[in-house]
C-alpha cells in the first residue's frame, strides 16, 4: 500500500530566492544591449531553456534572444516591471509582470511560472497574458 502522506519537507529548505529569480528575469527582458543580454542569459538561463506563452514558443538562448529583441521592436521604450510579489517553492517561481512606458502604468500584464534546473538557472517558462489592450480593428 502506498503512503499518501505529505512529505515532511521544510519549505525554506526547498524554496528558491524568488525575488532574485524575478530580478534576473526582468533584467533579461529589459536588456537592450546584446552583450548585456548575452551575459544575463549565460548567468541565469539554462542553454536549453524552453519558453512558451500565448504568442511565442522558443528554445535556447538564441530563441530567447530573438524573442526579447522582437518585444523591444514592438514596444520601443517600454520596460518590464514586477506586479506584486513573487511566490516560489521547490525549483519553481511564479510572478506577475507588467510591460509599459518607464515610470508609467503597465499596458500589458502577464503571469509566468519559471522552473529552475539544479544549478538555479531558468530551464522552463510557462507564460500567460492576464491583461492585454484591445486593438482597434
Amino acid at each position: 500500500m502506498q503512503d499518501n502522506a505529505i512529505r515532511d519537507t521544510t519549505y525554506s529548505e526547498t524554496a528558491p530566492d524568488s525575488a532574485a529569480v524575478l530580478a534576473a528575469y526582468l533584467a533579461t527582458w529589459n536588456a537592450t544591449d546584446p552583450r548585456e543580454l548575452s551575459a544575463l542569459l549565460e548567468a541565469h538561463w539554462n542553454a536549453d531553456v524552453a519558453y512558451t506563452d500565448p504568442l511565442a514558443e522558443v528554445g535556447g538562448h538564441d530563441g530567447l534572444t530573438a524573442l526579447v529583441a522582437a518585444v523591444h521592436a514592438q514596444f520601443p521604450g517600454f520596460v518590464f516591471t514586477a506586479v506584486g510579489e513573487p511566490d516560489g517553492h521547490h525549483r519553481q517561481v511564479r510572478f506577475q509582470w507588467g510591460l509599459g512606458p518607464e515610470g508609467g502604468a503597465p499596458v500589458v500584464i502577464g503571469s509566468d511560472v519559471v522552473v529552475l534546473d539544479d544549478d538555479g538557472k531558468v530551464v522552463d517558462v510557462r507564460g500567460f497574458l492576464d491583461v492585454v489592450p484591445e486593438v482597434a480593428a
